[in-house]
């Protein structure tokens, strides 16, 4: 089986090395951006199978990295996870083809088990 990876975009480092951790142990190969930028130089130097991304970054936000990932690949699956319950916001996401929305404080758990079933991964028995 290959190895799925995922991009995990979040301003807050302990929530980026959380889900690292997280992502990692279920075998996952994990890359880590606090920005936009840098979020989209992995995702074009990488073959990432998901994006985890925060909604509200400074610099560039959530929705302008979701347009530029979608532009680059519209059927790369997008979690998106914000403490902001605008729903301009959400409404916009899901324009640009967000995948699922979670809101902070998250189970990290309802996390994972989204990513596997976005992608498929079941566990072995």
């Amino acid at each position: 089986m290959t190895m799925r990876e995922i991009l995990i975009v979040d301003d807050q480092r302990g929530i980026r090395l959380l889900l690292n951790e997280l992502f990692k142990k279920e075998g996952f190969i994990t890359h880590l951006a606090a920005n936009g930028y840098d979020a989209l130089k992995i995702a074009e130097e990488n073959a990432v199978d998901c994006v985890l991304l925060d909604m509200k970054i400074p610099g560039m936000d959530g929705l302008e990295i979701l347009a530029r990932l979608k532009s680059k690949n519209s059927y790369l699956p997008v979690i998106m996870m914000t403490a902001y319950v605008e729903q301009h916001m959400i409404d916009t996401a899901t324009e640009l083809g967000v995948t699922k929305y979670f809101s902070k404080p998250f189970n990290i758990f309802e996390i994972r088990d989204e990513v596997k079933k976005i992608l498929k991964i079941h566990e072995k028995i």
